[in-house]
């Protein structure tokens, strides 16, 4: 049945104004709404958007008048997105995962399956495979060797979890996600062109490698993921060369996001799309990478970080700290020399009036 207002607020932990027994069946913009959605006008433009459908009820801002926006019910949001959050967990359709075992999917006899959970069509799960009570996998899912899921996961069409990975509770994978994959890692007999480059400072010209060839190293370890961590459409979490790469709990990584082998991510982190964590970097607790940000290998991010996107980390950076830009630096900085840069560009534009450009003479 179709959730009250009531009850919604309830869930939302906040108050309404109205009728609270008024039911609705989703949510929806303003202007599209029908008479059975919750209308979500929680800043000025969608409030006034009201106007042009035909919602009873809305989620708004508080102070809002329901009377004055022609609603017969209203519940209140003082932190819109929060209650967004709340509300979207509420109203989520339960249509990602098929119900129970998929007679095409195929499971090692070794393998512990939970209770209650539902496998897909043409999954396959390996030997010695531990799945937690309640998880769900869609199609295509492959849980390689070994792989050991805690309770609650929920794992979408075309995952693959490789060998000697562990995961805690209440996982979540979007469609495309690579874990375990082999790092990536080779080496050259000789001094390569990167060691060589690095060892001149950039300097001179360098030389062919001899000899040339690059040599696998193999990845041993596996990977390490805490509770609550979600992980985003097509991206990748490499396995550790020894140890394993880790991700700490409550960490969310957006789609399209890479983190290289012996990486170790801390905990409530956000790595937002196109973001790359390089080989055996620390990234600590609470750090926020904007899109597209890149981090260098063998380093080391504090605490709270927040990297613009874009950015580009080729040094460690302290905790609290804020940077942007390519290289990577105090945001404060960055912002002040890009808006220098912007001033000496004006100055260096000279007006069309002062200086025309010669017309040309007759041909001679």
């Amino acid at each position: 049945m179709d959730p009250t207002i009531a009850e919604i607020a309830e869930t939302l932990g906040t108050t309404f104004a109205g009728d609270g027994t008024l039911r609705v069946a989703r949510a929806a913009e303003p202007a599209a709404a029908g008479p059975d959605d919750l209308a979500i006008a929680l800043s000025g433009p969608f409030l006034a958007d009201l106007a042009e459908g035909h919602a009873r009820a809305a989620l708004v801002p508080p102070g809002t008048d329901p009377e004055m926006h022609g609603l017969s019910a209203a519940i209140f949001a003082p932190r819109a997105r929060l209650a967004l959050s709340r509300l979207t967990g509420l109203l989520a359709p339960d249509d990602a995962f098929g119900v129970g075992l998929h007679p095409s999917a195929v499971i090692d006899d070794s393998a512990e399956i939970g209770d209650g959970c539902d496998i897909g069509p043409f999954c396959v799960i390996g030997a010695g495979v531990v799945l937690g009570a309640g998880s769900r996998l869609g199609a295509h899912v492959v849980l390689g060797q070994g792989v050991r899921i805690g309770p609650g996961a929920r794992i979408r069409d075309g995952a693959r979890i490789g060998p000697r990975v562990t995961a805690g509770a209440r996982l979540v994978v979007q469609p495309g996600a690579v874990i375990g994959g082999d790092g990536f890692s080779f080496v050259t007999e000789g001094p390569s062109g990167p060691e060589r480059a690095r060892a001149a400072g950039g300097a001179g010209t360098l030389e062919p490698t001899d000899p040339p060839g690059w040599h696998k190293i193999e990845s041993l370890g596996g990977v390490e993921i805490g509770d609550d961590v979600e992980i985003g459409a097509n991206s990748a979490v490499d396995a550790g060369t020894i140890r394993a790469t880790r991700i700490g709990s409550g960490t969310k990584i957006d789609n399209l996001v890479q983190v290289g082998h012996n990486a170790i991510v801390g905990r409530d982190c956000l790595l937002c799309g196109q973001s790359a964590i390089a080989g055996s970097t620390v990234i600590g607790n609470r750090v926020v990478l904007g899109g597209q940000t890149g981090v260098g290998d063998h380093l080391r991010i504090g605490d709270d970080v927040v990297a613009g996107g874009g950015s580009v980390i080729l040094a460690s950076v302290p905790a609290g700290r804020m940077v942007l830009g390519y290289p990577a630096q105090r945001m404060d900085r960055a912002l002040a020399l890009h808006r220098q840069a912007l001033r000496a560009g004006r100055r260096a534009v000279t007006p069309a009036a002062e200086n025309p450009v010669p017309k040309p003479g007759p041909a001679k």
